[in-house]
């Protein structure tokens, strides 16, 4: 495994774990940023498979000499998608080690200077400085800090930006989406090393001012043969969660190791996408020829008596291949994709929200069976 890019900063800092100091003022996720191979295959897969609507595009006819890049929404979610042009590229290093997988994720405020001088301070390493790009539509701004592996938070501030995305972006206007009711990122899921999760949780306690919000241990999240461990963290908000997971020792490899023996860093494993109607979208996108994950039959024998009354149809949720989890707040229904690429790392989640605020702790071991069978096809387990 290739050494950490980053590692966490040391920084003393007093405030209780659950206790945020929201000095960021992030307003939401701005976007994710994927390095691929090829991103006009990409925006073809986001597109028709996920209903993201392509609204803009960046390469050789806009200017762009160094990488094609398009930009494609649903709802308040927003990708990137970049390929480099040339194999000495920093794009095309990333893809040959990583695999397609997130390079960045962008978080918008008001002050990026701000936000650039307050996480440095208290340990965060400097991707870059605060800097400008300008053209006919205004100023964007932007400055980054790296987080676990390679990743990077950059930080936007678009207030004198009336452009499409950002510097030599354009509009695409003939390319129409059919939605699927993908609504906004709901959560992203970093993978860390064995004894590193602590770590990186107090970097987004210090560094970035997030509060842990929950916790799970092996005892959670575990089979006969694997498990994991994991804790969320959410800045002051709460519009940004960020799981940080890592192994737990266990008979076999657990889905955790398997990420990092194929992406060779910590990463981004999954991005969670809410919906208003899971039933509704997981149809439409396996009508799309999107591939999901499978629980054992027995899960769906005991989940009436498990979770209770729900507005949903359960035969409709057991077709589908839906999971249901209850907490004291509601409950939730989420299901998980199969690899969107060809390596075993980076998987979506689609989620729908009925007050309850957990991550699925009661679907933790039958989803893990599921991953489990999986890797024993691969060879992997």
């Amino acid at each position: 495994m290739t050494k950490l890019a980053s590692k966490p900063a040391s920084v003393t800092d007093s405030r209780p774990m659950t206790e945020e100091a929201d000095f960021l003022q992030i307003k939401s996720i701005d976007h994710v940023h994927f390095y691929v191979g090829n991103a006009n295959h990409a925006m073809f897969y986001w597109w028709k498979a996920y209903g993201f609507k392509p609204v803009a595009y960046s390469g050789l006819e806009t200017g762009n000499r160094d990488f094609a890049s398009y930009v494609l929404e649903s709802g308040q979610a927003r990708f990137v998608l970049s390929a480099a042009y040339g194999p000495t590229s920093e794009i095309a290093a990333h893809q040959m080690v990583h695999g397609d997988g997130v390079k960045v994720i962008a978080l918008e405020v008001d002050d990026v200077e701000k936000a650039w001088k307050e996480t440095t301070s208290r340990g965060g390493k400097s991707a870059w400085s605060p800097r400008e790009q300008k053209d006919d539509f205004g100023i964007f701004r932007t400055s980054a800090i790296y987080t676990y592996g390679e990743t990077l938070h950059v930080f936007v501030d678009r207030d004198d930006y009336k452009g499409v995305f950002a510097p030599t972006y354009r509009p695409i206007k003939d390319k129409e989406a059919q939605s699927v009711g993908l609504a906004a990122i709901d959560h992203i899921v970093g993978n860390v090393q064995l004894g590193k999760m602590n770590e990186w949780v107090n970097y987004y306690h210090k560094v970035m001012g997030f509060r842990q919000l929950m916790h799970f241990d092996d005892k959670d999240i575990s089979t006969e043969y694997s498990a994991l461990m994991s804790k969320v963290m959410q800045n002051g908000n709460g519009r940004v969660k960020f799981p940080i997971n890592e192994p737990a020792e266990g008979k076999k490899k657990s889905q955790i190791e398997e990420y990092l023996d194929y992406y060779l860093t910590p990463g981004a494993q999954h991005v969670a996408l809410i919906t208003g109607d899971i039933i509704k979208t997981v149809t439409q996108l396996k009508e799309n020829g999107v591939e999901f994950l499978r629980v054992p039959e027995t899960y769906y024998e005991v989940l009436p008596d498990r979770v209770g009354k729900i507005d949903e149809d359960m035969k409709a949720i057991h077709d589908l291949g839906i999971l249901v989890d209850r907490d004291d707040e509601g409950y939730l229904l989420q299901i998980f994709t199969k690899s969107i690429q060809d390596r075993p790392t980076m998987f979506i989640e689609v989620i729908e929200r009925h007050g309850s605020q957990s991550f699925g702790k009661g679907n933790f071991k039958a989803l893990f069976e599921a991953l489990e069978l999986e890797q024993e096809k691969r060879g992997n387990l």
